[in-house]
């Protein structure tokens, strides 16, 4: 595949918005029908931000209707070296956001020599999700968490968003997807300042447990098939997907203390 050639005059320089348009990248046709119950749709997210930056985690079951579509689906990815995106919704449009996201910041930093701020890669996602609101109105509504380090602060920053576009930053953690308000009231309970990263990732495990537990779109550990949620930090050193090990290891203790307190 060849990339595009224009003209000084059409030359839609870093915005990649307008490169697909030239390029003849349509919006969603919004007369389509849509049943909304045969859609794979991703649920529980969450992300907390702690002392060295934030955390991000997903459970791993996809649905359709009262079915299960996907028992291992990955919900948080990087958006680039210090910034993630975690998704709840529509799981292919959602899918489908999250590499036009990545490639969106690529291209900037391609074109400009440097990397968008954490604000303007929120504007940027907020403009997408804008555009795919016909799409959300059919039943293909996607809804993301961005966090990122943000080097001017010195801090882990996390953004929620609604199906307009609105933007919405967040003090110290946020969750969506089905299972959102049974994982935000775990997080709530146990979050504090100057929480460390060993705690924030046994909390963010704990809260996936919950939402589980209460919520059936929402995957708890499966052991038997080796299942566990994704979590993923986000620091000064960039973004790190943690240990299918690690994760498992700390679910087993989480299960131990749970199961002698009852």
């Amino acid at each position: 595949m060849t990339l595009p050639i224009f003209i000084p005059g059409d030359d839609p320089g870093p915005d990649f918005v307008g490169l697909l348009g030239r390029m003849g990248v349509g919006a969603f046709d919004s007369t389509i029908a849509v049943d909304a119950a045969q859609i794979t749709h991703g649920t529980t997210v969450l992300a907390i931000r702690y002392s060295d930056g934030v955390l991000m985690a997903g459970d791993r079951r996809a649905t359709s209707g009262h079915l299960i579509s996907h028992r291992s689906i990955q919900k948080v990815f990087p958006a680039d070296r210090h910034s993630g995106v975690a998704i709840a919704g529509a799981a292919g449009p959602a899918m489908e956001m999250v590499r036009l996201f990545q490639l969106q910041l690529e291209h900037y930093e391609k074109v400009e020599g440097s990397a968008l701020t954490l604000d303007g890669k929120a504007n940027q996602l907020s403009q997408m999700l804008r555009t795919h609101l016909p799409a959300a109105m059919q039943g293909l509504g996607v809804v993301p968490l961005f966090a990122g380090y943000d080097p001017r602060q010195e801090k882990g920053r996390l953004f929620q968003f609604d199906i307009t576009g609105g933007r919405y930053e967040e003090r110290d953690f946020a969750a969506i997807g089905s299972g959102g308000l049974h994982a935000s009231t775990v997080v709530k309970l146990r979050h504090h300042d100057g929480m460390g990263s060993d705690e924030a990732i046994d909390v963010a495990i704990e809260a996936l447990f919950q939402a589980a537990d209460e919520d059936m779109a929402t995957g708890g550990p499966d052991m038997v098939r080796g299942i566990y949620p994704v979590l993923a930090q986000i620091t000064a050193d960039g973004f790190e997907r943690l240990d299918d090990d690690d994760v498992a290891a700390r679910t087993g203790t989480l299960l131990e203390r749970l199961g002698s307190a009852s």
